[in-house]
């Protein structure tokens, strides 16, 4: 698997939801419940800031990963962002390097090929929760959604909750489609729809 090639199918699938945003959407709920939809921006932002820095050694700082800024154009400050974690995931090296992931806990750090593998699936589904929040479609290559899968599958059950990365998972039938499955490992309800704040 080339995670830094499915990784930027990743980027591309949430820039492509976040390029659809218009001023009115920002103040609306999300399904990420501690996050309206400019906060979820700016998480996006800010994440792809933060393992830039932690592919390049400097991830530990909390700063790295909070001090993300929209301005006055959200797709702009994506776009940025996503170019320079894009530049950071492709140096020499990176795969077998050390990642600090400070919000999974202090002192914690994985591989290179490991973090971005939690990069993508972090950005597939946001790209759903983007998208359905302003009442866009969202269908990832099914390439895509199978690696994400297989990550989301080894995301542990201790530590899920509210306030956390991830609620607990939703039971789904044999029957779900991929891209439910995947909603429902990470907690997240595919019928869900916005309430405006």
């Amino acid at each position: 698997m080339d995670i830094r090639r499915l990784d930027r199918l990743a980027l591309s699938l949430t820039g492509e939801v976040v390029s659809r945003v218009k001023p009115e959407h920002v103040r609306l709920a999300t399904p990420c419940p501690d996050w309206t939809l400019y906060g979820l921006l700016r998480h996006l932002v800010s994440q792809n800031q933060g393992f830039a820095a932690s592919a390049r050694g400097a991830g530990e700082a909390w700063a790295q990963w909070h001090d993300g800024d929209l301005g006055d154009d959200p797709a702009g400050a994506y776009e940025a962002s996503a170019d320079e974690v894009t530049a950071a995931f492709a140096e020499d090296g990176v795969l077998e390097r050390r990642f600090a992931l400070p919000e999974v806990g202090e002192g914690f750090a994985v591989p290179g090929r490991v973090a971005i593998g939690f990069h993508l699936l972090d950005y597939v589904v946001h790209a759903w929760d983007v998208a359905v929040t302003i009442g866009e479609r969202w269908e990832p290559a099914g390439e895509l959604t199978d690696a994400a899968l297989c990550v989301a599958a080894r995301v542990p059950d201790e530590g899920r909750g509210a306030g956390a990365a991830f609620r607990r998972r939703i039971a789904f039938g044999d029957d779900a489609a991929p891209g439910d499955r995947l909603l429902t490992l990470l907690g997240r309800d595919p019928s869900w729809t916005p309430v405006p704040c």
